[in-house]
């Protein structure tokens, strides 16, 4: 695929000293805690976003924040790029390294330290996984609420750095809303703790800056995140619809009513398709469009919630209604939705845009979305959290053709565009690492980004922690 997006231009300086880089990182980390052959770093040279990919000069998989801190303290020194990992699955290209930087994997970081259930609370290192929390304290009746679609896989250093959400962010929140503390190091190595297990601190919310910053202020070593108690019960039920905009409308109208559900996925009949093939979750065929509600509570707070979201349904055409009758049939409504990227890859390579836009337009922009992936002469599946509207448009090409590939990043230029001109955002939940970096300017203007920039590089004034990300490479040095 011919390349679009620019990297800066690596450090001659630190190549040259590539070697004398790798020695001294070797003696800072335990055994098996540096890697520095071609093999081993090869899996560390791209992530999710795999249209680009870099080869770091090394890969430091640090096991402790002291160790962290160490090698942090060293690049700083010597100006050496920093490039922080969790799982390696961002959709936006935030862990692609570049060749002049140290990519500080936190994979080795993996110990849940404290669980808290009195004051509602875990604390953990980076490297565990989102889902690992929740079935940690399953058991005793709580669970963590921000569940990406990655959740077997992703991290919470990663969904820290990317304010991730999922389909339950509706009523709980993304990860900012659920996180009451953490543990940092800074690029020259000094060590921070913001937040803890009260509700709030005093001062600056420096948490709400960090959360959400793609590993640019800094490396988040351990965090204290909210525990939340199991709802009495939980029933997502089907809705089969004769068009997308149908289906947008209804959604608009559900939380215009002031219904607040657990979550509303959305899914067109593209991604029906693909899910139901892959995961057999009785999805209807005969759809256009699918929402899938999930509603929580005792029983009668359930089916009263359902018989308004059901006649508001009817008065946009709903042509079916399907309540799930066991748990079985529960979990495999989620796999589907949950399994969309995985099955979605299965058929074609695919670039997936994570605009949002208000709900009043989610209609228009399906619409248009639609029409502008036509435009390019692809195919696009849209499956996305249709209750904080957050689109997840898939579009479909060919990544050995470099046309198709090229044709795919204009129309998802295109398609985020859109949603800043419909009152929406660039991102809701992937971040904007190298694939949204050069639309920066589209939603915001000069002073915007200059004022962003500028406490960007109050923590980092060398703008060696990742990267080539998020801002524009011109006017970095104005800051």
């Amino acid at each position: 695929m011919p390349e679009t997006i620019g990297f800066l231009k690596p450090r001659q300086a630190v190549l040259d000293r590539r070697r004398e880089i790798v020695a001294d990182l070797d003696d800072l980390l335990p055994a098996g805690c540096l890697i520095s052959e071609e093999r081993g770093l090869k899996p560390f040279e791209t992530d999710a976003f795999i249209a680009y990919r870099r080869m770091p000069l090394a890969v430091a998989l640090p096991e402790s924040t002291e160790q962290v801190a160490a090698v942090l303290k060293y690049c700083s020194r010597y100006g050496i790029p920093v490039v922080p990992r969790g799982a390696g699955t961002s959709l936006s290209g935030g862990a692609i390294p570049q060749e002049d930087a140290i990519v500080v994997g936190l994979s080795k970081m993996s110990r849940i330290l404290d669980i808290d259930l009195f004051n509602r609370t875990a604390t953990v290192q980076a490297g565990v996984t989102n889902l690992n929390i929740s079935d940690s304290v399953s058991p005793d009746g709580f669970f963590y609420a921000p569940d990406p679609s990655s959740q077997l896989a992703c991290t919470i250093g990663g969904n820290i750095g990317m304010n991730s959400g999922g389909a339950h962010c509706l009523k709980y929140g993304v990860t900012t809303n659920n996180l009451l503390g953490v543990k940092m190091v800074l690029f020259d190595g000094t060590v921070i703790e913001l937040g803890g297990k009260s509700l709030d601190a005093a001062g600056y919310d420096l948490l709400g800056l960090v959360c959400g910053s793609e590993g640019q202020l800094g490396i988040v070593t351990e965090a204290t995140v909210r525990l939340i108690a199991k709802p009495e019960g939980v029933r997502p039920v089907l809705f089969g619809f004769a068009s997308s905009q149908s289906a947008g409308a209804c959604v608009a109208d559900i939380i215009g009513s002031g219904i607040i559900p657990v979550a509303i996925e959305f899914m067109d009949k593209p991604a029906i398709e693909i899910c139901e093939a892959f995961a057999k979750a009785g999805y209807p065929l005969d759809a256009e469009a699918l929402l899938i509600v999930e509603v929580e509570g005792s029983e009668a707070e359930m089916d009263a919630m359902l018989a308004s979201i059901i006649e508001i349904a009817r008065r946009h055409g709903v042509v079916t209604v399907k309540e799930s009758q066991s748990a079985l049939e529960a979990a495999l409504i989620w796999k589907g939705r949950k399994s969309a990227f995985g099955a979605t890859g299965r058929i074609a390579d695919y670039i997936c845009m994570d605009g949002t836009v208000p709900l009043s337009q989610l209609p228009h922009v399906l619409q248009r979305t639609g029409e502008i992936v036509a435009g390019y002469g692809l195919r696009v599946a849209n499956v996305f959290h249709a209750g904080d509207g957050n689109m997840h448009p898939l579009i479909l090409y060919n990544i050995n053709d470099p046309d198709e590939a090229a044709r795919a990043e204009a129309a998802g230029n295109d398609i985020l565009k859109l949603c800043v001109e419909a009152g929406g955002c660039l991102t809701g939940e992937h971040g904007v690492g190298i694939e949204k970096r050069d639309l920066m300017p589209y939603q915001y203007n000069r002073a915007d980004l200059g004022q962003q920039m500028a406490v960007r590089a109050a923590f980092d004034p060398q703008w060696l922690m990742n990267p080539s990300k998020v801002f524009p490479l011109e006017g970095r040095n104005a800051t």
